[in-house]
């Protein structure tokens, strides 16, 4: 229902910026997404959000494609390289790739490399490959190419993980101008602020973006829990050392051999 609401919201709202002929103006998004919060607790197995958006085109040349990528907070990883030495696989290099997000999903409305040039592409980070990942490769840091062995070897553990990901026709159009996108938060979704961008291209280029955002946040017990490690470590630390005593203690009692 609340989806529902939302896309005769946008839909108007896309008619009424339609209505004055003769108006010049640049193309522009206006967005809307249906939950701007998501909140975790014991029993979380993850979300299904949804983006609504309305195009206002300049005049009525050419069809809008449109691109939503949703990046959650920034960490930084380590990807292994294992070699096998003496029968045994142990870890030889390693690439560091730093502050990249933590959750990464592009929707589109069509595959994007049909959109526009590579070029194009590159400098709007639009396609899941052509966002920038920013590694320490000795004492410099780059992004490297898109064939490199520690890139792809990235970003596919993030895919298998379901962080990462990229649907080509994501996006689809309720109307001209109106469009909605489908986002899923897996259950172990990382905690903080997400943000979405979307934008929109005509003939081959970028002509207008936008982004708005959503948290990812716990809840409830839960939530006391994590504040309570935050601001008092070392007593968290005293109450789980001692909880493991007082469980083996008393499985010690209830499983032990006469």
């Amino acid at each position: 229902m609340i989806s529902r609401r939302l896309a005769g919201a946008l839909v108007a709202a896309g008619l009424a910026c339609g209505a004055a002929p003769g108006l010049a103006r640049a193309d522009r998004l206006v967005l809307s997404v249906s939950q701007p919060e998501v909140r975790i607790t014991s029993g979380f197995t993850g979300a299904d959000l949804v983006l609504f958006g309305v195009a206002e085109p300049e005049g009525a040349t050419g069809a809008a494609d449109v691109v939503v990528t949703v990046r959650g907070p920034r960490e930084t990883f380590i990807t292994w390289r294992k070699t096998r030495i003496l029968g045994l696989w142990v870890n030889s290099d390693s690439r560091t790739f730093l502050e990249v997000p933590a959750f990464l999903s592009v929707q589109s409305s069509r595959p994007t490399a049909e959109m526009a040039g590579a070029d194009a592409l590159r400098a709007g980070q639009i396609g899941l490959e052509r966002n920038i990942f920013m590694q320490r490769v000795g004492t410099d840091f780059a992004d490297s190419v898109p064939t490199d062995l520690f890139r792809s070897a990235f970003l596919r553990i993030q895919s298998a993980q379901g962080f990462y990901g990229e649907n080509p026709r994501g996006v689809s159009f309720l109307a001209p101008n109106v469009f909605r996108s489908e986002i899923s938060i897996p259950g172990t979704a990382p905690l903080g602020r997400y943000e979405i961008e979307v934008a929109l291209l005509r003939a081959g280029r970028v002509s207008a973006t936008a982004t708005t955002t959503f948290n990812v946040q716990k809840t409830g017990f839960e939530q006391k829990i994590a504040e309570f490690s935050q601001h008092n470590g070392l007593l968290y630390g005293l109450a789980v050392a001692l909880g493991s005593l007082v469980v083996g203690f008393f499985g010690n009692l209830l499983f032990r051999k006469e």
